[in-house]
């Protein structure tokens, strides 16, 4: 078990700034837009500020809200024809060009690891800037997997990795480096990593060593023989199987099903800024989430999403995960699976503010964090739920909004609770599974 360092988080002024920010921008009109023609609306109160914006994304398959709403015309349908959706290499060049704004050249906003939001908020991966996020919906839920080098394609392995122990251990007493790949540092990747591999009783902060790097280069070690296992989006672990590099063991949503993945983050600067425009821009992009869980949509969503200014692959490789098939490379093959990636069913775009203490949370049972640190602020700070109910109720889903800003207690595979009304108790829980 990781010992958690006992040092307190002290806030700086401009931290403190940050954790009691407010947004007041709530619209008065209580009226939905009225459009006359796209971008153009009769209720001059409800008209955004301005008319672009510049969004990153990765080329996975999470993004495809961006993509959609931005290709079939959901932006400009709520005046907001001028927004740029731009390919990005890695999640680092993401952060670092959120950090600049679009002014200097970076981004307004982006499909994002939820968990980032977080970490630039707070200045812990942007250099000791604390930069204002709002995570204004969550794009996506399921949508990872868990891979393994063609080495151990005779373990057969699933959710248990137990297998792994005593061959790791061999390998380390031989000198060999045993590496497994995660996407982000403390994101969800990571940590589902380090669950998949603690299921087993091997620890990932000693028994291995856990590298970061994009996942084109993660298929690319794998076949190089440098990579023994990693954790990343589709459609990533399906080129793997292609390739004949490797085999998935899991899907994340085995892991925790509809578990937390990737969200549309702002700089909080340019909401406060431009409110009517980000309410604009957060109504695209509900309604093309919408749009990509409507079964008749699929195929014409494969052929954008294909498209080389897109995620720029081919649709053999997107297809069978996005409709739910999931083919893991070892002789078994789940059709219609309860773990694919969903946009909008089962709640997938409301922000539930009990899923980012869960990150908080988990955080410190990894030792990244004072268990003493203070959670709510953050998140109020942060998590923008508010603007999304506005947004809902604009596109006239009031019936998908939730009662209640927390789903409740949430269970993982390998037995561990978390309920947001108690979270010291999933803290204190034992990291490392004991096994024989």
């Amino acid at each position: 078990m990781t010992k958690f360092s006992r040092r307190r988080f002290l806030l700086t002024t401009s931290a403190a700034a940050l954790l009691t920010q407010t947004v007041n921008h709530r619209s008065t009109s209580g009226s939905t837009f009225a459009q006359l023609k796209s971008g153009v609306y009769a209720g001059e109160s409800d008209t955004p500020e301005v008319q672009k914006a510049t969004l990153g994304f990765i080329a996975v398959t999470s993004c495809s809200p961006l993509i959609i709403a931005k290709a079939k015309g959901f932006f400009a349908k709520y005046g907001m024809p001028d927004i740029q959706v731009n390919k990005q290499p890695s999640w680092a060049v993401q952060r670092d060009k959120l950090m600049l704004g679009s002014p200097d050249g970076g981004l307004d906003g982006a499909h994002l690891l939820f968990n980032m939001a977080y970490l630039i908020a707070t200045g812990e991966i942007s250099y000791r800037r604390k930069i204002p996020m709002y995570i204004l919906a969550r794009l996506n839920v399921n949508g990872q997997g868990i891979s393994l080098a063609n080495a151990y394609k005779e373990l057969n392995l699933n959710l248990d990795s137990s297998a792994l122990k005593s061959i790791f251990k061999q390998k380390a007493l031989a000198g060999e480096t045993v590496r497994c790949a995660v996407p982000f540092p403390r994101c969800t990747g990571d940590f589902f990593m380090r669950w998949w591999l603690a299921y087993g009783g091997i620890d990932p902060s000693r028994d291995l060593s856990l590298v970061t790097m994009p996942p084109p280069q993660m298929v690319a070690n794998m076949r190089a023989g440098s990579m023994d296992a990693f954790s990343c989006v589709d459609p990533w672990h399906q080129r793997l199987l292609q390739k004949g590099f490797g085999y998935s063991t899991v899907t994340t949503g085995e892991l925790w099903n509809n578990h937390p993945e990737k969200a549309l983050v702002m700089r909080g600067e340019w909401v406060d800024k431009h409110p009517k425009a980000a309410k604009a821009m957060l109504a695209a992009v509900l309604e093309a989430q919408m749009w990509c869980d409507r079964p008749e949509n699929k195929e014409e969503m494969f052929q954008i999403l294909s498209q080389r200014q897109w995620m720029g692959v081919k649709i053999d490789v997107i297809r069978d995960r996005l409709l739910g098939k999931i083919d893991y490379g070892n002789g078994r093959v789940v059709e219609n699976s309860p773990h694919a990636i969903k946009f909008w069913r089962d709640s997938a775009s409301y922000p539930y503010k009990s899923h980012d203490l869960w990150f908080l949370i988990e955080d410190m049972r990894w030792g990244h964090r004072s268990p003493e640190f203070e959670t709510k602020p953050l998140i109020d700070a942060v998590n923008r739920e508010d603007l999304w109910r506005e947004a809902a109720k604009l596109i006239g889903q009031e019936k998908a909004i939730p009662p209640s800003t927390s789903r409740g207690v949430e269970k993982f595979f390998n037995g561990l609770e978390f309920d947001p009304e108690n979270p010291q108790a999933y803290l204190n829980a034992p990291t490392i599974r004991k096994v024989g």
